[in-house]
């Protein structure tokens, strides 16, 4: 029997943006379902993570042409935001997916993209072993691809490889003899591979994102894509991995909000100064909620604009559309980043002190929300925003401002 996730049967092909959003609505309740629990004990979120993947949801970025929906980025961003309210972790865990397959769109051949566009429909799940610790910069790669006759090999070490536990494959940066990056997407029972469940983060403890370690694992010359090229020019590979980052915040930022909307109309106590009999009608009560709700509709309100300007660029990309999609997807990123933290750490001011009780898990929206927003600085957002507009200078290709 096979250590490794294998791919499910009965798996549903989504056909339109409406279907998307319906779905991800229905499973999203499913998935709801002891997601407290499931962060409190860090139970691995194996049998929720098929029914989600099961659903269909994982191939709704595959193109029309190849058999998927093709949705917009506007869908797109939406049901990740839906997924995350439900668990953040759960959330998170096919943003790389998604990020792999928009490698595979911009740089991938048509083979390529006929082959794993179809494994993806057919159920499989991609994870990603991208970033590296010990280099100088977060974006500087060591691990080694090199020639092993008409195919390659590969070794190196990866961590904070979110996905790579529940995938059947593991898309990879790699670096070439000539110091040219690629995307290998390597199948997870490869031999010499190895993926360790050793993420300890407070928040987000349920993704997965350990470590992987290859020692001379082969790799077929037809599942290795140019990655480096997607930087080098106009593509919205990068804004297209943001959006979905602000997307799981925002996700949070609403789960958290609604909870403290409950616990406050359900078991807060007004505070003695207000001459109010329930905490829902003290005043400043309202006032930080109003404060909360303008904050998280503009979130949402940024983020449906972002999928706006990411769709425009897909469809001609070039240093104007894809720089204008970079801006506005910093922009859904910073609110985005502030509104989640905001709104966990205002949960327990609004809801009082039995809200911090362990058996509520109302932690964990806060706990998750620093954890994930740390995956790039907010700050340098505003600066590139700042920069964009004052003296109409594009932001990085890389896409990570």
């Amino acid at each position: 029997m096979s250590l490794f996730p294998q791919p499910q049967a009965n798996v549903a092909v989504i056909h339109t943006d409406a279907q998307a959003l319906h779905i991800a609505e229905e499973i999203a309740v499913q998935l709801r379902r002891d997601s407290a629990l499931r962060d409190r004990e860090r139970r691995l979120p194996h049998p929720e993570l098929e029914l989600f993947s099961r659903s269909g949801l994982w191939g709704i970025s595959v193109p029309k042409a190849y058999g998927g929906a093709g949705v917009s980025n506007v869908t797109l961003a939406q049901v990740i935001a839906r997924i995350a309210q439900a668990d953040a972790s759960l959330g998170q865990i096919p943003q790389n997916h998604f990020y792999a397959l928009e490698v595979l769109r911009v740089n991938g051949s048509p083979q390529q993209q006929q082959r794993l566009y179809a494994e993806v429909l057919a159920g499989q799940r991609f994870g990603n072993a991208l970033a590296e610790l010990g280099t100088k910069t977060a974006h500087d790669r060591t691990t080694a691809l090199s020639r092993d006759g008409d195919a390659y090999r590969i070794n190196g070490r990866k961590f904070y490889a979110t996905g790579a536990i529940y995938a059947q494959r593991i898309p990879t940066s790699v670096v070439d003899e000539a110091g040219v990056q690629h995307l290998a997407f390597v199948p997870a029972d490869s031999t010499g591979l190895k993926v360790i469940d050793d993420w300890s983060g407070f928040g987000q403890r349920t993704t997965g994102s350990g470590s992987v370690v290859f020692d001379q694992v082969p790799v077929a010359a037809e599942d290795v894509l140019p990655f480096q090229s997607a930087f080098e020019r106009p593509t919205t590979v990068g804004p297209l991995a943001q959006i979905l980052h602000a997307a799981i915040d925002t996700g949070i930022a609403r789960a958290a909000y609604e909870d403290a909307l409950h616990f406050v109309r359900t078991r807060s106590r007004p505070w003695i100064d207000s001459g109010v009999d329930q905490a829902s009608e003290d005043p400043l009560t309202l006032k930080s909620f109003g404060h909360l709700a303008i904050r998280l509709h503009a979130a949402e309100a940024l983020l449906e604009r972002a999928g706006d300007y990411l769709d425009r660029a897909q469809a001609e990309a070039n240093a104007e559309t894809v720089a204008a999609a970079s801006i506005a997807v910093a922009e859904a990123r910073a609110i985005s980043t502030e509104i989640s933290l905001a709104a966990g750490t205002t949960l327990f001011e609004l809801a009082g002190s039995q809200a911090t009780l362990a058996e509520h898990g109302l932690d964990r929206h806060w706990r998750n929300a620093r954890v994930h927003t740390l995956h790039d600085p907010v700050r340098w957002k505003y600066h590139a925003i700042g920069n964009y507009y004052l003296n109409n200078e594009n932001p990085p290709l890389r896409g990570t401002i």
